[in-house]
């Protein structure tokens, strides 16, 4: 009866230990898949972050342009006034 039950067993401890190792194979697919997915991951938050770039870089660009008319605009105020001062003075004198 001792060897019945030594050989059960060692039956079962041999079957238990066959369907452990067969899963650790498994997982090398899914490991792929899952560097694939990271891969387009990054790829789609780089390009995300490059176009937040682009948009900040347009309105930095917009701001700009909006500053440098303001100054045309007040450069063309200043010459304007100059020109009303100096045709007063040349109507005084008259």
């Amino acid at each position: 009866m001792n060897k019945l039950l030594a050989a059960l067993v060692a039956a079962f401890a041999t079957v238990s230990f066959a369907q452990t190792a067969a899963p650790a194979a498994a997982p090398a697919p899914a490991a792929k898949a899952e560097v694939k997915a990271e891969a387009k991951a990054e790829k789609k938050e780089a390009k995300a972050e490059a176009k937040a770039e682009k948009k900040e870089a347009k309105a930095d660009a917009k701001a700009d342009k909006k500053v440098a008319d303001a100054k045309a605009d007040k450069k063309a105020a200043v010459a304007e006034k100059k020109e009303e001062k100096a045709a007063a003075k040349t109507e005084a004198k008259k």
